[in-house]
């Protein structure tokens, strides 16, 4: 006969109850059996209370269960919002991400509303892009690491084959060529455009499930693509380029290499589109900026070798010892000179492989810089006289560096 004071004691204590529940364990982001323990206590509330609601008359009604689950969702969100920030594992996030959807599906069948958790994936994708980025930062510098900056040989058919199949690459006139033969790119350039796909394979997991349109997936695919190319490649890059002991052919092989990753872009945008069913040129479509990337690394990589010609310069110029009261001229050129010029026309010898204004530029530079340098020799504040034997000798090297660049 104390059925109103009953069910008051009911409600009560279910809502204490349902505390208990809602309250995560502190160590729950370390594992999926955190997070799956944590969502199976709440289904099985929930399911226990829709139970009660359709088998008993009052005990519990609707406005009652929709008030605790608005709770129960504004604590649950809160709390994988947290856990979800301490995840740097870009499996565990996916793995978590595919319970939500479980958890997220298994209330809705029981008529709980659930747009509010899927919106909340959506902030998690933006953590999964992060966790991703972080990876493959780790994938990118071991790829640049390991790379010989060497053009790839290929001895056979089967070997050219599986290296077009692994990257867009045509050359009818490097067909013709007999075996052995090489590509004009090194290793890096089909590891590097293999990975940004399987970055892309990686962004498309998250995204499914999510009751997305298909433009929604491709644009996150889009922009997470972008954020991978601009950033994470982009800054493992500029370091490779800026190291202190990277070389000139080393730098001349990044030029080749990020030129042939650019013409790529446009085979990554078809292979979004194949993947999204959405067309580049659609409105609202985000555009890929691989090919700022790689622009911006090659400029980098010029002036790298800019810098690099007339640090090399300056040390052949460290060796020039004139005798500014010399009597006579010698007979030649200075062998410090002779020596330079030696290094300057093996070095011009690499660069034809460079587009041609890019060696153009680097021969004009160190030709400038040369002769602005051997200028400062003359100007110098010690040199206080000098003899007619000396300007002689030092014609005879202004002469020989025309000659030689001329050639």
């Amino acid at each position: 006969g104390a059925r109103e004071t009953f069910e008051n004691y009911y409600r009560k204590q279910r809502r204490k109850q349902a505390r208990l529940v809602l309250q995560p364990p502190s160590n729950m982001h370390e594992t999926l059996d955190g997070y799956r323990k944590y969502f199976n206590q709440i289904v099985g509330f929930f399911v226990v209370e829709d139970h009660i609601l359709h088998t008993t008359q009052g005990l519990v009604n609707r406005a009652y269960i929709d008030e605790l689950w608005e709770m129960a969702l504004s604590k649950t969100i809160a709390a994988l919002r947290t856990h979800s920030s301490y995840c740097s594992d870009p499996s565990l996030v996916l793995d978590l991400k595919n319970l939500i959807v479980l958890f997220a599906d298994t209330l809705q069948g029981y008529g709980f509303p659930v747009n509010q958790l899927f919106d909340m994936l959506l902030e998690i994708q933006d953590q999964y892009s992060e966790t991703l980025l972080k990876k493959w930062t780790g994938v990118f510098r071991n790829i640049l690491d390991s790379d010989n900056y060497s053009p790839i040989p290929v001895t056979n058919e089967e070997v050219y084959k599986k290296i077009v199949g692994q990257f867009p690459f045509q050359d009818a006139e490097l067909e013709k060529q007999p075996f052995p033969k090489k590509f004009p790119f090194s290793e890096f350039v089909p590891k590097v455009y293999n990975q940004i796909k399987e970055f892309i394979y990686a962004c498309l997991k998250f995204s499914e499930d999510l009751h997305l349109s298909s433009t929604e997936v491709d644009d996150m695919i889009r922009k997470s693509t972008n954020l991978l190319l601009t950033r994470t490649l982009s800054n493992c890059l500029q370091n490779v380029i800026k190291r202190k002991n990277v070389g000139l052919t080393e730098l001349v092989q990044i030029i080749i290499n990020t030129t042939h990753l650019e013409k790529s872009c446009k085979f990554l945008e078809e292979f979004i589109t194949n993947i999204t069913n959405v067309l580049p040129e659609t409105v609202h479509t985000t555009k890929l900026y691989g090919t700022t990337t790689f622009k911006d690394a090659r400029h980098a990589a010029e002036e790298e070798i800019y810098t690099n010609l007339n640090q090399k310069i300056d040390q052949f110029l460290q060796l020039a010892d004139y005798d500014w009261m010399a009597m006579e001229p010698g007979s030649r050129a200075s062998d410090y000179l002779v020596d330079l010029i030696g290094f300057l026309r093996s070095t011009f010898a690499v660069f034809t492989h460079l587009p041609g204004k890019v060696a153009q530029t680097a021969c004009m530079s160190a030709c400038k810089h040369l002769s602005t340098s051997l200028m400062q020799l003359l100007l110098e504040a010690e040199v206080r006289q000098l003899t007619l034997g000396a300007l002689q000798q030092f014609n005879l090297d202004v002469e020989e560096c025309e000659r030689k660049m001329q050639s």
